[in-house]
């Protein structure tokens, strides 16, 4: 199953105030650079500088917090376990386990047995769950 823009967790969205003000300062940034070039044409080097060091500060700053907070998305993603349906012959005791596809449900008729060719039977619909360590005790 694929993961929708409804699904994603709460945690990994990014406040539109936040890129709001990343973006603003970028906007703010990049017109100090200009008046900056400008002021450098006029022949007023020192308010010139003053802009170019603003310009730059401003781009470098929004530019690493926007890179930052991509950064945060992607670490924060979380995968959704597989889920998994088991599969079981009534005649002969057939057990096989495939992937959830859409549409399944417990006690559904499925493909034939491979063994005795009977309908198979849906008999769990489960998320596999994988540990990632289990806490080891101090003793």
């Amino acid at each position: 199953m694929s993961k929708t823009s409804s699904e994603a967790s709460a945690s990994t969205k990014v406040s539109s105030f936040v890129l709001l003000a990343i973006f603003i300062t970028l906007i703010v940034a990049v017109m100090a650079l200009a008046l900056a070039v400008q002021a450098y044409a006029v022949g007023n080097s020192d308010v010139a500088t003053i802009l170019l060091i603003i310009g730059f500060l401003g781009v470098a700053a929004s530019t690493y917090v926007l890179l930052q907070t991509r950064q945060r998305m992607i670490r924060l993603r979380i995968e959704a376990p597989p889920i998994t349906t088991t599969i079981e012959c009534r005649k002969c005791g057939f057990k096989a386990v495939r992937e959830f596809q859409r549409g399944d449900y417990i006690f559904k008729e499925v493909e034939p047995c491979q063994k005795c060719n009977e309908k198979m039977l849906i008999t769990a619909i489960y998320r596999e769950v994988r540990e990632k360590g289990k806490p080891s005790f101090p003793f």
